[in-house]
């Protein structure tokens, strides 16, 4: 229960995030992003401090392979982070809830052509019907989804390289990793933009410059408690969790920011509805089968070793 209880946390405020960019504007997203990675860099410093942690980051950096994999985790987190702020911030909202609803579509597909898993055929199914929404809102709404694709491909491979990685490195060692070798890029990025539209920190109000400096907690704190739940909890349940995110930002796009939606944007979303459908149904069924088989195994234990 306290699993579900963090892995809900931790989709929770992922799926209010967008009202807390929107409400940082005049900063655009591209000096949000580069902010975003400093700061998260510097809270993951304070708290490998206080956990001890950074013996097993140096651990971490002795192996050149799992160097070049946070590399390429944070070069993959950093074009989902932009891609959701150009979003949120350009009153896109729907993109985002698109994108993190085909997310777990993605997945199922890189899983089939990376990990050679073999896809059940509810989740071939979903993988069809994403297809055909996509095909529909790109007819239908005139023009590619593009922000959401970014989003739901660079978030699957995010997952991907993860998975390479296991459990060698821990969830703030892993983000302080990827922050760092993001952090030139932040830097100039913030250099571009004091350059040319100027930087907003520090001169647009104190308390505008209090909510800018909570970026590395609002990025983090979700993170930690994702981990947290995961932990905790079993796959399929996280798989069903995840699903809270992309519902709350469609209310937020359309009921908070009033963002439009025709009827062409509607069926797409619909269709991307009924492959999510389809696939929590495959989650449950899996899961269903896995508790029989293990409640099997333990049936023919207790044969084997009961006395005769």
């Amino acid at each position: 229960m306290v699993g579900t209880g963090y892995g809900f946390s931790a989709y929770l405020l992922w799926g209010f995030l967008p009202l807390y960019f929107v409400l940082l504007a005049p900063t655009g997203p591209w000096e949000v992003v580069a902010w975003r990675v400093i700061l998260s860099l510097a809270l993951c410093a304070v708290l490998l401090t206080f956990t001890r942690g950074w013996r097993r980051l140096v651990v971490v950096l002795r192996n050149p392979r799992l160097v070049w994999w946070t590399v390429l985790a944070g070069l993959l987190i950093y074009a989902n982070w932009q891609a959701f702020l150009i979003a949120a911030q350009s009153g896109q909202v729907l993109q985002a809830s698109l994108g993190y609803f085909i997310n777990p579509i993605v997945t199922v597909l890189l899983a089939v052509i990376f990990l050679r898993e073999r896809p059940r055929p509810l989740q071939w199914a979903a993988i069809a019907v994403v297809a055909v929404a996509v095909g529909v809102i790109v007819v239908g709404y005139g023009s590619v989804p593009w922000l959401s694709l970014a989003m739901a491909l660079s978030f699957g491979f995010y997952g991907l390289v993860k998975n390479r990685i296991g459990p060698a490195v821990d969830a703030v060692g892993g983000l302080a990793l990827e922050t760092l070798w993001l952090t030139p890029i932040a830097i100039a990025q913030l250099v571009l933009v004091a350059a040319t539209t100027g930087l907003t920190f520090g001169v647009s109000g104190l308390w505008h410059a209090i909510a800018l400096t909570c970026a590395g907690a609002v990025t983090t704190v979700p993170l930690l408690l994702f981990a947290a739940g995961s932990r905790r909890v079993s796959l399929s349940a996280m798989g069903m969790l995840q699903f809270i995110a992309p519902i709350l930002q469609f209310i937020t796009g359309v009921f908070l920011l009033g963002e439009a939606m025709p009827p062409e944007r509607l069926t797409g979303f619909a269709l991307v509805w009924v492959a999510c459908a389809l696939l929590i149904v495959d989650i449950l069924r899996s899961s269903r089968r896995g508790r029989r088989a293990r409640r099997a195994a333990r049936h023919i234990t207790d044969e084997t070793v009961a006395p005769v």
